[in-house]
């Protein structure tokens, strides 16, 4: 994997370079926001009605990515701001959902193990303790969302969010938080993760009982389809049940859906399309599946055998260099860095508007990414 990493520093290097000119501007320009993506070149702002938003973790995680790697202050002090204007959302708790791992994980969670700030790791504890109170007992699932239509839904992308919980066991040491973890893992190896290494976005499980009503497309193609993203989801979550539980069956899982992307991924020059079972034209990318599961492979090449290590971590440079290349945008007149993501296919005009935009966890997996083939330790997850 050293090997593999050093015949690309000249480009990790210059790219890092890149990335930390643009991100000491935005990170003092957009300290009082919540992005989620740009308007006109301008980050947008969460912060209020939209506080409670999935994805409104990325920036401040982001911001301590950057932190940890630089040491620069300027980057702290966005984190803690980030930090602070999610309060507001610990105060709207009908509104949680599965997501909090996204939210305070990457926010509360990364501060505490960076700073040992016990404020952040009490923000922390009431993020898992809600992730905690989501699982179905009955028919074995963390329940995605809130409402009575939606009683039986478990989405991929859940897989990213019980690393919270495996912390709060190793905080706390009660392992109940880490076996609802691996019950909720191995769910998904059975009802998300196809044999094939392709995903299901949305299960709709029994509620009462183990099983499966039925699938549901969510934001791919269509029900039997694979969503790039919810695959990346599946590679990243994996390896990192895998480093957290133990298991191989998590890492054997992380390896046959990365398999199934790299194999899918290479068909358009590494550069991600919505789906990857959708039809061909017309074309339609996410940038953001491909820097998640670059940050997955590099993952997956630190437990694997020498040869297989340097396969994922080859795969994982082409798909960043892809990325650089084509989608990412390093100039002052655009807050944002990776463009080209897009939230779902587009089968209406309403799915059009979420069509290759700029949207903040392509920053933040980007950013992510780099921190690892700079060689730094920290897992914020």
């Amino acid at each position: 994997m050293k090997n593999v990493i050093a015949q690309h520093q000249n480009w990790i290097d210059a790219t890092w370079e890149k990335v930390d000119k643009k991100l000491s501007r935005t990170a003092v320009k957009s300290r009082e926001k919540i992005p989620y993506t740009t308007v006109n070149g301008e980050h947008d702002n969460r912060v209020g009605k939209g506080i409670t938003w999935w994805t409104n973790g990325f920036w401040g995680g982001m911001m301590w990515l950057m932190y940890e790697a630089t040491g620069n202050e300027e980057y702290r002090k966005t984190a803690e701001r980030s930090e602070e204007l999610l309060d507001d959302a610990l105060r709207q708790y009908k509104a949680l959902h599965h997501d909090v791992g996204f939210m305070w994980h990457l926010t509360s969670g990364a501060n505490y193990r960076l700073t040992g700030n016990e404020a952040s790791a009490v923000r922390n504890f009431f993020a898992a303790t809600t992730l905690f109170s989501r699982y179905n007992i009955d028919g074995d699932f963390i329940r995605a969302w809130n409402g009575e239509a939606q009683a039986g839904y478990s989405i991929i992308d859940c897989l990213m969010n019980i690393p919270l919980l495996y912390w709060a066991t190793d905080e706390i040491g009660d392992d109940r938080f880490k076996k609802i973890a691996m019950r909720h893992m191995e769910m998904a190896m059975r009802d998300h993760i196809r044999p094939d290494g392709s995903v299901n976005h949305i299960v709709n499980h029994e509620v009462d009982k183990v099983g499966v009503q039925n699938i549901l497309g969510g934001q791919g193609y269509d029900e039997t389809s694979c969503w790039s993203r919810g695959l990346a989801w599946a590679v990243y979550g994996s390896v990192l049940s895998y480093i957290h539980a133990g298991k191989e069956e998590y890492l054997e899982a992380a390896k046959k859906t990365a398999d199934y992307f790299i194999e899918h991924c290479k068909k358009t020059d590494y550069l991600p399309v919505v789906d990857f079972t959708a039809p061909e034209t017309p074309v339609y990318y996410d940038s953001t599946a491909g820097v998640c599961t670059a940050c997955g492979l590099l993952e997956i090449a630190k437990y694997v055998s020498e040869e297989e290590a340097k396969y994922y971590t080859e795969e994982a440079i082409n798909i960043l260099k892809a990325c650089d290349e084509h989608f990412c945008n390093y100039e002052e007149d655009e807050d944002a860095l990776v463009l080209m993501g897009t939230e779902r296919y587009p089968h209406t005009e309403a799915g059009r508007r979420g069509l290759h935009i700029p949207i903040i966890y392509g920053d933040f997996f980007f950013v992510e990414a780099l921190c690892k083939l700079k060689g730094r330790e920290f897992l914020i997850w």
